[in-house]
């Protein structure tokens, strides 16, 4: 492994029984990048983690974490590396300072160092003023900043957080992302699995997992442009329902998707010089009716790589982009 790489795999692929939660998955991840993993509940985000942290042996292909293989080196790897899991992990009847000394502790983080350590984690984290409070008592976003804190109270190379922001706010999220960029600016490397689409924009790059394969990996910006050979429209329309299978059955139309309280419909760009689709969703009922050529967001990416994935879609322009 090159300098260059934090981790690194190789048909990494791990198996329960019958069933293959990771299937050959090979990238790269440089040192001090934001590398966002994303994927639907089950498509192997959390096990490829898992492995990558030492704490599943692969089933086989290969990996190494700061040069370390994944397979041999797992308690080195594990004293090296931060990690952040979906749970909560923190002891509740503990205040958010005795939290940081435990951890402190297990980490083997000198007496000398501790206190110092711990108030600039208590800033770091926003907790100054707080952290005498019992952990269980504070906000759910405060209460994942603490454990952010936790995680990297030994000051780790490599930083692993997995679903960090799944249930706080949006305030909350922000306030964690600014961590995270603070993080990557002092040189950690930062990986992060997440379902929210609008965080995996401010990754340096993704990686698309889906069934357990890597089906996409590049810049957000690079997927946008090299996903597409159509064209995203927003579209407003009661009932969502109804407008979804009335699009679906309309020449052009590839797939529609639910995007908060609107529609998004991947359509060949020739649909758009075409008024059917607003006199289709009349005719069949719908009321409301706005429909809007849009920038393709990453989940329309992420649905239209799924799409040609499952053989349900026309060939981008550049397959550069797919693994």
């Amino acid at each position: 492994m090159t300098n260059s790489y934090a981790i690194t795999t190789d048909r990494l692929t791990r198996r329960f029984g019958s069933f293959t939660a990771v299937d050959e998955v090979s990238f790269q991840v440089a040192r001090g990048e934001v590398f966002g993993f994303l994927g639907p509940n089950g498509s192997g985000k959390t096990t490829t983690i898992r492995m990558l942290c030492g704490l599943l042996t692969p089933s086989s292909g290969s990996g190494r974490v700061l040069g370390l293989d994944i397979a041999r080196d797992q308690e080195a790897i594990r004293q090296r590396i931060g990690y952040m899991s979906q749970k909560f992990s923190l002891y509740g009847d503990l205040t958010a300072r005795e939290n940081l000394t435990f951890y402190a502790d297990i980490y083997g983080l000198p007496r000398a160092e501790r206190a110092a350590r711990i108030d600039a984690l208590t800033d770091l984290a926003g907790l100054r003023g707080h952290d005498r409070a019992l952990t269980a008592e504070l906000p759910g976003g405060w209460r994942q900043r603490l454990a952010l804190a936790c995680a990297i109270v030994h000051r780790p190379q490599v930083l692993f957080l997995d679903e960090p922001t799944s249930g706080v706010d949006p305030e909350a999220r922000r306030a964690f992302w600014d961590l995270i960029y603070d993080l990557a600016d002092e040189g950690v490397t930062v990986f992060v699995t997440t379902h929210f689409m609008d965080e995996a924009e401010h990754c340096n790059r993704i990686g698309l997992m889906y069934g357990g394969r890597l089906v996409a990996l590049d810049t957000p910006l690079a997927l946008k442009r090299t996903t597409f050979d159509g064209a995203v429209l927003e579209i407003e329309g009661t009932p969502q329902e109804l407008a979804r299978a009335t699009l679906l059955a309309q020449p052009g139309v590839r797939s529609v998707a639910p995007h908060g309280a609107r529609l998004h419909a991947i359509v060949d760009e020739a649909v758009l010089r075409l008024p059917h689709l607003a006199a289709a969703l009349e005719t069949a009922g719908v009321s409301g009716i706005h429909i809007e050529a849009v920038e393709p967001s990453l989940e329309d990416v992420f649905v239209a790589i799924v799409d040609r994935y499952l053989g349900r879609q026309p060939t981008p322009r550049d397959e550069t982009t797919t693994r």
